[in-house]
Parts: structure tokens; C-alpha cells; sequence
């Protein structure tokens, strides 16, 4: 398969590291100079990365609670809208969730509609015919749903209807008894992900889960050099020194706080766990 060499765009990156202070192109800026510079083919493999955020825009704007709309996505608020007012044909995984969420008819029953969206989200992501695309969201989807099982086994929960996606890793998470749930073999940092959740500190442990995904990227692009797969780890690495830059020690306790409040929603953790958390947080 023929691939673009972008090799002054690529030569002319900045180093970053996760936990730097200040980013020398902001990701907004940097988006855009991609879309100068890339070749419209590879541009939109890019925009996948930048999907998430209309996922959480349409959530908002089908039930109509959205507090802000998120600048970072692909698609306008007007463009959402008239989307949501008329479902386009060719409107893909966001014109699947519109009509599920008009018909009231969940496309995957007793699931949150972010859960739905996301789903439907990394089925997209995952059948991009970038080996590179592809192998990083099937990784990411791999990663969450197993931090998943690990938290529902620790506090006795029920793992049905907690995953994301359907694969063979999912059905070793469903009905595993082992430690490892047996998948050690196929997901090589299982170990390193295990040694990660021990740690109690929720802001540490999250702030490894995005250095295992770091080191992912530096593995798979090994072999990459001037390659839009360069670009598109560049781009996912600049979406997590971003997102550490906001958190600040103020913004930090606020987001540890919503993340707390998340948690609370998605399981019924024990009350020592959340009292012994706040703890830490305060």
C-alpha cells in the first residue's frame, strides 16, 4: 500500500512529553496546520481522532443538557443540528445513534447513550484501513474494557452490560475467573496494566494508563518514520499532554471530583472506597 512521506512536516515536530507545562503548538493550531499540510486522504484519518468530541456534542444536543459545546470536533454546532433535524443517508455511526435515540430503541439495549455512541465509535475507528489507526483503537478499546472487569471483580460487581465493543477479548473478560482473565498471551502489557491498578491513587493511576498508551504508540510507529502514522501518534500523544496541562492543581481537584462522581455512577462502589478517596482528594 503506497504512503505519503511528510518528512519536513515530520522533521519539524517539537519533542513533547506527557508532563510538560506548556505545549509549543497548541492541539487546535496544530489541527489545523495538518490540514494544510496533509493530503486529504490522510487528513481524515486524522478527524477519527477528533470524533470523540462530536460524540459528546450530539449526546448533548439530542437531550438537550449540553452545557457547552466542545470546539474540538469536527462538525459545528449548526452542522449537528441540521444532522439531528434530518438524518443524512450517508451519515454513518452518527446517523445510526439519531435515529436509535428519535425511535427510542437503543442500538445496544440497557447501555447509556455514551456508551451506545462510543461503541458505535470504535467499531469505525477500528475498520479504518490504517493498520496503524486501527491497531491503536482496538488497543484503546482493549485497555478500558479491561480496567472495567478489573474494578467490577475488586468491589463483587456484576460485569454484564459494562463493556465497550464486541471481540474475543471481551468474551475472556465476561467469563474468566483467572487473575490475569487469561489474556495475558494476547494483550502483552497485561501485567504492566495490573501493577498500574494496584496503585490507589487514582490521578497516578491515570496518570500511567496514558504512559502505557504512550509507550503503545512509540511501539507500534517503531518501524514508521516520515508516515502519517507518525502523525497520527504525534496527534493522539498531543491529545494527553493536553489534557495533563489543564489539570492544574485547582482544575486537578475539580476533575478528580467529577471523575469520582463518574465512578459513582457507573458502579456502586463500596462506601469506604469513596470515603477513603475523598480523603486523598481534600
Amino acid at each position: 500500500m503506497f504512503k505519503r512521506n511528510y518528512y519536513y512536516l515530520v522533521a519539524g515536530l517539537p519533542d513533547i512529553v506527557l508532563d510538560q507545562k506548556k505545549l509549543a503548538t497548541p492541539l487546535a493550531e496544530f489541527r489545523d496546520e495538518l490540514q494544510y499540510h496533509l493530503h486529504p486522504d490522510d487528513y481524515s484519518l486524522v478527524e477519527v481522532l477528533f470524533l470523540q468530541h462530536d460524540n459528546a456534542n450530539l449526546i448533548g444536543l439530542l437531550r438537550k443538557d449540553l452545557e457547552e459545546f466542545d470546539e474540538m470536533g469536527i462538525y459545528s454546532r449548526d452542522e449537528l443540528e441540521s444532522e439531528i433535524k434530518e438524518p443524512s443517508e450517508n451519515g454513518g455511526y452518527i446517523q445510526r445513534i439519531i435515529t436509535a435515540y428519535k425511535n427510542e430503541e437503543p442500538v445496544f439495549p440497557d447501555r447509556s447513550w455514551e456508551d451506545q455512541i462510543t461503541w458505535l465509535y470504535y467499531d469505525f475507528a477500528r475498520s479504518q484501513a490504517n493498520v496503524f489507526l486501527s491497531e491503536w483503537f482496538e488497543f484503546d478499546m482493549n485497555l478500558r474494557n479491561i480496567v472495567a472487569a478489573i474494578n467490577a471483580r475488586n468491589h463483587n460487581m456484576s460485569r454484564d452490560n459494562i463493556f465497550v465493543g464486541d471481540n474475543e477479548m471481551v468474551d475472556a473478560l465476561k467469563k474468566s475467573t483467572l487473575k490475569d482473565f487469561g489474556i495475558s498471551a494476547e494483550f502483552e502489557w497485561m501485567d504492566r496494566l495490573m501493577n498500574i491498578q494496584e496503585n490507589e491513587n487514582l490521578q497516578e493511576r491515570e496518570h500511567d494508563m496514558d504512559m502505557l498508551r504512550w509507550d503503545f504508540i512509540n511501539e507500534a510507529n517503531t518501524f514508521n518514520y516520515f508516515t502519517i502514522e507518525v502523525i497520527l501518534g504525534y496527534v493522539i500523544k498531543l491529545q494527553m499532554a493536553e489534557r495533563w496541562i489543564r489539570l492544574d492543581e485547582d482544575k486537578g481537584r475539580e476533575l478528580f471530583r467529577k471523575l469520582l462522581k463518574d465512578l459513582e455512577m457507573s458502579y456502586e462502589f463500596p462506601k469506604e472506597f469513596m470515603i477513603n478517596e475523598r480523603k486523598k482528594v481534600n
